[in-house]
C-alpha cells in the first residue's frame, strides 16, 4: 500500500488493514487500540496512564526521602548510616543511582525513540521498571547488598526515563489545544501525589521493626508499573507519529475514535490535512543529532535550548533538595526528632499536592508564562527566608525555615512542576519533537542527578549556603523565562510553528511575536507556512487541493 502525504510525494507504508463494511471501521494490524473507547472515555483512559506515569516519578521522590535514614534500611545497608562526609556521599549515591538510570533510559528514547514509535515505548518502559523494583526489594545483609539496591535503581530509572521522555509528547499529540495544558498539569499533580503517597507510607511503615518497612513501599510501585503497561498496550498510537510514516488511514481512524466521528468526516480530514501540511517539511530527511543543532526557518535549535533550559531550571531551583531529603533536612538542618521529621514530610507532600491543583485552572487561562514568573519568584523569596533563618541558628528561627520550605513547595508546584513537561512537547516541531523533548528530559535527569548527589554532601558542610545557592539561582533564571519564552496557551502545535517561523522572518524574540499573533485557523495556518517558506517545494506550489484529496483518499480504497 502507499499512502500519500503530500503532492508529489509519498511514504512507503507496510501497514496491513482492511475495512469492516458491516461494522464501519477500520481493523488494523497496528497500533489503532482504543480499548473500544471513543470520545471522552478514550480521552480519559489516554490521560490515567500518562499520569500514572508521573505518578511513580512523584512516589519514587517521596519513597527515599524516609527510607534513607530509618533504621531498617540501615540495617541491610550500614554504609548510609551517621552523618559523616563518607556517609552522605553514599547516601547521595544510593538515591541519586535512580536518576542516573532515567537520563539512560531518556538517553535511549533520544536515539531510538522516533522510529520505535510513543505507544511501544511506553510499554518497555513499564516493563523495565517492573524489573528494576523486583531487583531492589531482594538485597539481604552482605557486602553485596548496596550494589544489589543500586542496580535495581539503575534498571526502574531506565523504566522511568522512558516513560518520562515520552509520555509528554504522546499526551500532548493526543490532546485538544484548547485543554492540553490541563491534561498535561494533571500529570504535574500526579507527581505531587505519588509524592504524597509514598511519605505518608514511609510514616505508616517506620512502625514496622524489620525490612519490610522499606521493602514493602519499594514494590509497591510495581503495581502502578503495570497499569501503565495494560494501558499503553491497549490505547492508539500518537496519530502525528503514524502520519510521519504515510500510515494515514491508521491516523484518521485514531482522529475520529478520539471526537467520536467517522474517519471520512470533514473535521476528521481537515485535522489530518494539518498534521499532513507539518509532516511535509520532514518527508525523506530524518532529523537527527547535529540537525537540531542547526538554525533553520523553524527556529528548531532555540527551541530545543527551550525546552532543555526549562528541565534544568527546574532542578536547580532546589526542588529535588526540598522533594527527596525533606526529611532529612527537618532532621538535620533544622534538628526535629526522626518521628516529627517524618510527619511534617507527609504534611509537606499535603501541602505539595493540594498546591499541585492551582494551576490545572489557570494553566490555559491565566498561560504558561505568568505561571512560570510568579512560582520562580515565589521559590527565590521562600529560599531567602530559610536562610535567614537558618544563620540565625535558634530554635525559634527553625521554625522560619521549615515554614520557608513550605512555601518553596507552594510556589514550586503552581509553576515549575508542570511547566518544564509541558512546555517542550508544545514548543518544538513535529520535526523536532521527539528529539526535543528527549534532549530535555536527558537535561532534567542528568540536573537531578548532579542536584540529588551532592545536596547532602552540601547539606553537611554549609546548611544556610545551600539555600542561598538555589535562591541565587531562581533568581537568575527570571530574565531568561521573561525574554525567551513565548506564551503557548491555547495554540495549536501548528500554530507554535508559526509564531517561530515569524519570529526568524522578521528578526524579533517570539515571546513578542506570540503576544501580538491572533489565533489562527486552519486556512490561515496554510497561508502563513506558504508565506514564510516551511513547506516543502511541492506545497509552495499551492497544491493543497490535491493535498487535500490524497488524505481523503488515503484509507480504505486505495487497499
Amino acid at each position: 500500500m502507499e499512502s500519500k502525504v503530500a503532492s508529489g510525494s509519498s511514504i512507503e507504508s507496510t501497514e496491513q488493514f482492511d475495512f469492516d463494511q458491516s461494522k464501519g471501521f477500520l481493523k488494523f494490524n497496528g497500533c489503532h487500540n482504543t480499548f473500544g473507547l471513543k470520545g471522552t472515555k478514550l480521552r480519559t483512559a489516554i490521560t490515567t496512564t500518562c499520569i500514572l506515569g508521573f505518578f511513580l516519578f512523584g512516589y519514587d521522590q517521596g519513597l527515599m526521602s524516609g527510607i534513607i535514614t530509618s533504621d531498617q534500611f540501615i540495617a541491610v545497608i550500614p554504609a548510609v548510616s551517621g552523618g559523616t562526609r563518607h556517609a552522605t556521599v553514599v547516601q547521595g549515591a544510593v538515591v541519586s543511582s535512580y536518576e542516573l538510570g532515567c537520563f539512560f533510559g531518556a538517553i535511549f528514547v533520544l536515539l531510538r525513540g522516533e522510529s520505535i514509535g510513543r505507544r511501544r515505548l511506553m510499554i518497555a518502559g513499564a516493563s523495565i521498571m517492573i524489573l528494576g523494583t523486583i531487583i531492589s526489594v531482594l538485597p539481604f545483609r552482605g557486602h553485596w547488598a548496596i550494589g544489589h539496591f543500586v542496580v535495581g535503581r539503575v534498571i526502574t530509572g531506565v523504566g522511568n526515563g522512558l516513560n518520562t521522555a515520552t509520555i509528554p509528547v504522546w499526551q500532548s499529540e493526543l490532546s485538544k489545544s484548547e485543554n492540553r495544558g490541563r491534561l498535561i498539569n494533571l500529570e504535574g499533580s500526579s507527581v505531587a501525589f505519588g509524592t504524597l503517597l509514598a511519605y505518608w507510607i514511609d510514616f505508616g511503615l517506620s512502625y514496622v521493626n524489620n525490612s519490610v518497612a522499606w521493602r514493602l513501599p519499594i514494590a509497591f510501585q510495581a503495581i502502578f508499573a503495570f497499569c501503565i503497561f495494560f494501558g499503553a498496550l491497549n490505547l492508539p498510537e500518537s496519530p502525528r507519529w503514524l502520519i510521519a510514516r504515510g500510515r494515514v488511514a491508521e491516523a484518521r481512524y485514531i482522529l475520529g475514535k478520539l471526537d467520536d466521528l467517522p474517519p471520512d468526516d470533514d473535521a476528521v480530514i481537515a485535522e489530518a490535512t494539518v498534521i499532513s501540511d507539518a509532516v511535509n517539511r520532514t518527508e525523506g530527511a530524518e532529523m537527527g543529532l547535529v540537525d537540531i543543532f542547526k538554525s533553520d526557518k523553524l527556529m528548531t535549535r532555540t527551541r530545543m535550548l527551550l525546552g532543555a533550559s526549562g528541565q534544568l531550571f527546574q532542578q536547580f531551583t532546589g526542588c529535588n533538595a526540598a522533594i527527596y531529603y525533606s526529611t532529612v533536612l527537618f532532621q538535620n538542618s533544622i534538628g526535629l526528632a526522626r518521628r516529627l521529621s517524618l510527619i511534617l514530610g507527609g504534611v509537606f507532600a499535603v501541602v505539595y499536592f493540594l498546591s499541585s491543583i492551582i494551576p490545572f485552572f489557570l494553566v490555559d487561562r491565566l498561560g504558561r508564562r505568568p505561571l512560570y514568573l510568579i512560582g520562580t519568584a515565589g521559590q527565590a523569596v521562600a529560599f531567602v527566608i530559610s536562610m535567614g533563618c537558618l544563620i540565625a541558628d535558634t530554635k525559634s528561627a527553625s521554625k522560619g525555615a521549615a515554614f520557608g520550605i513550605f512555601l518553596f513547595i507552594f510556589f514550586f508546584a503552581v509553576g515549575q512542576l508542570p511547566l518544564p513537561w509541558l512546555y517542550p512537547a508544545e514548543v518544538n516541531s513535529l520535526k523536532s519533537r521527539t528529539l526535543s523533548v528527549s534532549i530535555s528530559t536527558c537535561t532534567n535527569w542528568i540536573s537531578n542527578f548532579t542536584v540529588v548527589m551532592f545536596t547532602p554532601i552540601f547539606i553537611s558542610q554549609s546548611g544556610w549556603g545551600c539555600y542561598l545557592f538555589f535562591a541565587a539561582m531562581n533568581l537568575c533564571f527570571l530574565p531568561v523565562i521573561y525574554f525567551f519564552y513565548p506564551e503557548t496557551a491555547g495554540r495549536t502545535l501548528e500554530e507554535i510553528d508559526i509564531i517561530f517561523a515569524k519570529a526568524y522572518d522578521e528578526g524579533t524574540l517570539p515571546y513578542k511575536i506570540a503576544q501580538t499573533m491572533p489565533k489562527l485557523t486552519l486556512q490561515q495556518i496554510e497561508e502563513e507556512g506558504n508565506r514564510l517558506g516551511i513547506w516543502d517545494d511541492d506545497f509552495l506550489k499551492g497544491n493543497s487541493d490535491e493535498l487535500i484529496e490524497d488524505v481523503k483518499s488515503s484509507p480504505e480504497e486505495k487497499v
